[in-house]
């Protein structure tokens, strides 16, 4: 239990004075209690009882377009997870006026969300939107993202989500190319560039946005496309093309061998198993991390090595398993 009380000070006498009323009694039953100086996301709240979960990020106006995005309601469930979630954390018509409100309780979708509306206003709305329940709409999704990326990072319901947890998330679930720019320069501590009426041409400084310096920080080592419709594909007997990326095998280089986990060498392509060949060998994609000793012990015999750490494949396999699971293969 949390409240905002204001203090009746007795400076001659020392004394501070509380009226804290008889609801917010039970907060000084237990002996101490803390005190500090108002935050400044509460200056607006009346005197009294504080809410056990306060989300001051739901309240920010720069993050509202990211939240509204359809790659983050997406990434949070979709709107049907939206509509459950409504239906779950409530049973009461979420249009405050009228005087009647049916007890059953339904869901309507907006554009940019949904809201939890009784039978009689649903009715009654039918066929219709006005900027009052696209408001209420909005304000639901936005709840809904900040109440599931603290679900998703497992924090209880008393967690207040920051900005870089929320970012987190986001960067988690893919959709950090969502970020407008003033989310952006926030995530990264950029001081705020206020805007000026009148520039002079000479404070005209070209700059980097922001979501182009996170966009370079998540993006993938690696992405791999599909053209399904190669010209070699239509050929009998197609003439094969060895697949070359070396950002992948220098990012296999920097990888624990995977015998040892000691520092690797030197990307070691698959041999046998119908890879390599004369003046040839195995796609960049079929490389196992190795360290000079074992690289060596391999290819001195590679019909022993196998027998004591097992079949390239099995490494090969375990290791693109994690490039995979990490996010350097997309």
């Amino acid at each position: 239990m949390r409240a905002l009380l204001t203090p009746d000070v007795a400076r001659k006498m020392g004394i501070v004075l509380l009226r804290p009323g008889p609801e917010l009694m039970p907060l000084f039953s237990r002996g101490r209690v803390l005190v500090e100086h108002e935050p400044a996301d509460m200056a607006d709240l009346p005197t009294g009882l504080v809410p056990p979960v306060r989300q001051p990020l739901t309240e920010d106006p720069y993050l509202l377009r990211f939240f509204l995005d359809e790659r983050v309601i997406q990434a949070a469930g979709g709107v049907s997870a939206l509509e459950a979630w409504l239906l779950m954390n409530g049973n009461t018509c979420q249009w405050g006026e009228g005087d009647y409100h049916h007890n059953e309780i339904t869901t309507r979708r907006e554009a940019e969300g949904a809201l939890r509306l009784c039978w009689h206003c649903d009715t009654q709305f039918r066929d219709q939107s006005f900027k009052a329940l696209t408001d209420i709409a909005r304000k639901n999704v936005v709840e809904w993202v900040v109440d599931k990326a603290r679900a998703a990072l497992h924090f209880d319901e008393s967690h207040t989500l920051t900005l870089p947890e929320l970012c987190w998330w986001a960067v988690r679930q893919r959709v950090s190319g969502a970020f407008p720019e003033p989310m952006a320069e926030q995530a990264l501590g950029w001081p705020v560039e206020p805007i000026k009426s009148v520039y002079r041409e000479c404070d005209l400084i070209p700059s980097v946005l922001a979501t182009s310096v996170i966009e370079e920080h998540v993006k993938p080592v690696l992405t791999l496309d599909v053209d399904p419709e190669t010209p070699e594909s239509f050929m009998l007997r197609p003439k094969r093309r060895r697949w070359v990326n070396q950002k992948f095998t220098k990012w296999a280089k920097s990888q624990p061998c995977e015998c040892c986990r000691r520092p690797a060498d030197d990307p070691h392509h698959i041999i046998g198993h119908g890879q390599g060949g004369m003046a040839t060998k195995a796609h960049d994609l079929f490389v196992i991390p190795l360290c000079r000793a074992h690289h060596d012990e391999l290819h001195a015999d590679t019909v022993a090595f196998e027998e004591k750490y097992g079949s390239q494949l099995a490494l090969w396999f375990r290791f693109i398993d994690r490039a995979l699971a990490t996010g350097v293969l997309a």
